[in-house]
């Protein structure tokens, strides 16, 4: 069964296009991240789906159902916010099961559902403290429980993460990938952290500008992005794109080389001065002007010693390189 189908959904405010023709369909037990700029409408477009905005016009199906006109608590849905949206005056585990109560579901039925979230999320020791006594993290566990009790055809996530420190982001991503893979449920994610995207998803939808520019896997994305605004969006550090510092460069074409695929060697194609380093012990990152004036970054894996303002050339394997048209459009096959 599909979880849900887009046909041709597309969004106005007043004069102003947001979503423009989307067509997309997630498949049952699919994890899919919508990751783009800010502004790009992928939250506008996750509260199409949630029924929190109406389409201006095509169709929204969610499970085979067509839903325009379904109210959002009848879509079968839940949605994780961004602001945890909790009840600071009910325990973890009165706002947990704060919806099922509502339904007017039996109690027996409330008690289980909230019990078997509470152990899957490890929240059992915190079901009778309140919001503010929780950590962010916990905060957030604690909204993704109140998500799950309600045994929904699809979750929907808007930048869940954006209030966690760095460390909490990296855990709590963790915990949802687990949590994805113990549900086998369809979820939805908006991110505009392509770190994010990338660890999450088992299918990304890039968007600008109110439109899908590419979907894919993490890595064919990665490996075969469409535009020169796919292959810059993910990955970091982000491509490196050089109109003019390619011995042989055809003329109105740029070359996209992503730093990983660049080194050292006395040898290569390139040659500049090395103006910014940074050692993070694992790898470090050189940030090098050509000698036509571009910038580009390097990433060695491991430490290096080379020191700002050190003269160096730089190699790179021409078939890892990426070659984009005067439409930012990537040339295939790639060009000599």
């Amino acid at each position: 069964m599909t979880a849900l189908k887009l046909e041709n959904v597309n969004k106005s405010f007043g004069s102003v296009h947001v979503l423009k023709d989307i067509n997309l369909t997630v498949e049952d037990g699919e994890f899919v991240v919508f990751v783009g700029p800010s502004g790009c409408g992928k939250s506008t477009l996750l509260r199409v789906i949630a029924g929190l905005e109406t389409a201006s016009s095509g169709t929204v199906m969610i499970a085979d159902d067509v839903v325009n006109d379904v109210p959002p608590a009848k879509r079968g849905i839940a949605m994780v916010f961004q602001s945890y949206a909790l009840y600071p005056h009910l325990t973890v585990k009165d706002n947990m099961g704060l919806g099922l109560k509502q339904e007017g579901r039996p109690k027996s039925v409330v008690e289980e559902r909230v019990s078997k979230a509470s152990k899957m999320l490890d929240l059992d020791d915190y079901l009778a403290r309140r919001p503010a006594e929780l950590s962010g993290g916990q905060r957030q566990r604690v909204a993704i429980g109140r998500a799950i009790v309600r045994d929904p055809k699809l979750f929907l996530f808007d930048e869940p993460l954006s209030n966690l420190d760095a460390a909490l982001r990296m855990n709590t991503r963790v915990e949802i990938a687990a949590l994805h893979r113990t549900l086998s449920a369809s979820m939805i994610y908006v991110t505009h952290d392509q770190i994010e995207a990338m660890t999450l998803a088992d299918k990304i939808v890039v968007l600008r500008d109110g439109r899908i520019e590419q979907v894919g896997s993490p890595m064919e994305l990665y490996n075969n992005p469409a535009n020169r605004f796919v292959a810059g969006f993910l990955g970091s550090p982000s491509m490196n794109f050089l109109e003019r510092s390619v011995p042989g460069q055809p003329a109105g074409q740029t070359i996209g080389i992503r730093p990983e695929h660049l080194g050292l060697r006395a040898d290569g194609q390139i040659s500049g001065e090395v103006t910014h380093v940074e050692r993070l012990g694992g790898d470090t990152n050189l940030l090098v002007k050509t000698e036509q004036g571009e910038t580009l970054t390097v990433r060695l894996f491991g430490q290096n010693d080379t020191a700002v303002g050190a003269h160096v050339r730089l190699g790179f394997d021409p078939e890892k390189a990426f070659h984009f048209d005067e439409t930012d459009q990537r040339i295939l096959p790639l060009a000599a």
